[in-house]
């Protein structure tokens, strides 16, 4: 090496010191009390979420809600959902409620850099000055400095995401849900921008009816139905409403990832804190679905039908995914003739659930068939429809109802007073007529095939058609 390449390598690291030394740096608050103190045991905690990972979902997002518990209560939760971030994310918002100081707005930290006993993060500055600028965004460090819901994800964040720069940011009074959704609008459209949005559940309940609210805000979030969503539902209200909002609009939807509550760690029943995690899809939850677990909802068919045969246990491990609502109709054949079709039309359970009660179902309760045989399983072919929520359609007459179906696209629900009957999208190969498949469609829900009355009510959906090899 020459001596001019030493001296230039000697001036950068004393210019690197410099800019160090010119940073300033927040110290961590909670370390010690929301997650290890000592950087040996920080990391061999985080090792131990990592290595726990039940690594369900292949997929990659760039925005979860995560909470914001010590790590020993949420933070496998928060491991699963923040390694779900992509990798190539350079600029990480944060966005989490106030608990330690009242304040007004939004509130963003006026450090460089934060540390953990995993080292520092550095701030974008640059973003925080446009946030300020453009959002009406203040520096409120006296109400960040003690807050753990923005820290505690930190460690987490360092630990799994290299080279990345986070933007956190602390909401206090009088913001609504449309402050975070603007926000998220405006930055996520650069794919190096990603958002955590920090927040437990219900909090001091009893672990039955913590349980069931925790559940009833799952539903919300994974429906993207929040008209009703208080904010006792969720420390973090806000910011998970403005993702939801933002989604909505975007035509995405949050996917389940796991939920649990502080009594699975400290055992206490009386008052539990509840945590879940979700993560942003840039579709709809049965497009997930096929796209990714189509193998094993095929698999989970069989496996319940083989069961039934030989009197066996069920041990199924699953995505979370498939504990959200929803509705499904499992068909069966055998040499490419129906052998069995059972199914819901409405969502009113686990999807989990849906598919094993409608395999069992198709497989020995369908009335226009016999149970099916176990010297024919090996022969039958499983196929599921994933439901979409039905629609209702506008309409004064047949004509105008017609007009408004289209073949291969829409299943269809029609009623009326106790006669009701559905076909399937996969139906328009069979009848690829309009009239005749609402012909035919009436007369199977014992109606006359020329039948209508001001009373007639007609439904849409679509399905994700899921079909075994």
């Amino acid at each position: 090496m020459t001596d001019t390449g030493t001296k230039e390598e000697e001036q950068n690291v004393i210019e690197e010191v410099a800019v160090e030394e010119g940073a300033t740096i927040k110290e961590a608050s909670v370390a010690g009390t929301f997650y290890p103190a000592n950087a040996v045991d920080l990391i061999n905690q985080i090792e131990f979420f990592k290595n726990n990972s039940k690594n369900f979902y292949k997929n990659t997002s760039r925005a979860v809600i995560v909470p914001h518990a010590g790590l020993i209560f949420s933070g496998q939760l928060a491991y699963d959902a923040i390694n779900l971030l992509d990798k190539g994310i350079k600029n990480l918002f944060i966005f989490a409620p106030a608990h330690k100081v009242a304040f007004e707005g939004l509130a963003v930290s006026s450090f460089d850099k934060w540390e953990t006993p995993l080292g520092k993060i550095e701030l974008n500055r640059d973003i925080i000055a446009e946030l300020k600028e453009k959002f009406g965004v203040r520096i409120n460090d006296d109400a960040i400095a003690p807050e753990h819901s923005l820290e505690v994800e930190v460690p987490v964040i360092q630990f799994i995401h290299e080279d990345i720069k986070i933007i956190p940011i602390l909401i206090g009074a009088n913001v609504s849900p449309e402050n975070v959704r603007n926000i998220i609008e405006t930055y996520y459209p650069n794919t190096e921008n990603g958002f955590v949005i920090s927040s437990d559940l219900s909090h001091e309940l009893a672990d039955d009816k913590a349980t069931k609210l925790d559940h009833v805000t799952a539903e919300m979030i994974e429906t993207g139905n929040i008209q009703n969503f208080q904010y006792e539902m969720a420390c973090g209200a806000i910011g998970i409403a403005g993702l939801i909002e933002f989604a909505n609009k975007s035509g995405f939807n949050m996917i389940r990832i796991g939920m649990t509550n502080s009594s699975a760690v400290n055992g206490d029943k009386v008052k539990v804190v509840g945590y879940g995690s979700w993560f942003l899809y840039e579709g709809d939850r049965n497009n997930f679905i096929g796209k990714y677990h189509a193998d094993f909802v095929v698999a989970l068919v069989r496996t319940v039908i083989k069961s039934a045969f030989d009197k066996s246990q069920m041990t199924i491990n699953y995505p979370q995914v498939f504990d959200e609502i929803g509705a499904c109709f499992v068909t069966l054949e055998k040499d490419g003739a129906l052998r069995g079709c059972i199914g819901s039309i409405l969502p009113n359970q686990p999807l989990i659930n849906d598919i094993v009660q409608h395999a069992k179902d198709a497989a020995f309760k369908d009335p226009r068939f016999a149970p099916l045989r176990a010297d024919e399983f090996a022969n039958t072919k499983v196929s599921v429809s994933l439901m979409s929520t039905p629609r209702r359609i506008q309409f004064n007459n047949e004509a105008e109802l017609l007009n408004q179906i289209t073949p291969y696209q829409d299943g269809i629900v029609i009623k009326d007073g106790n006669l009701q009957s559905v076909y399937l999208p996969s139906v328009w190969n069979e009848i690829p007529n309009k009239q005749e498949f609402l012909a035919s469609l009436k007369v199977k829900a014992g109606m006359q095939a020329n039948y209508f009355s001001p009373t007639f009510e007609a439904y849409r959906f679509s399905t994700i058609h899921i079909k075994e090899a």
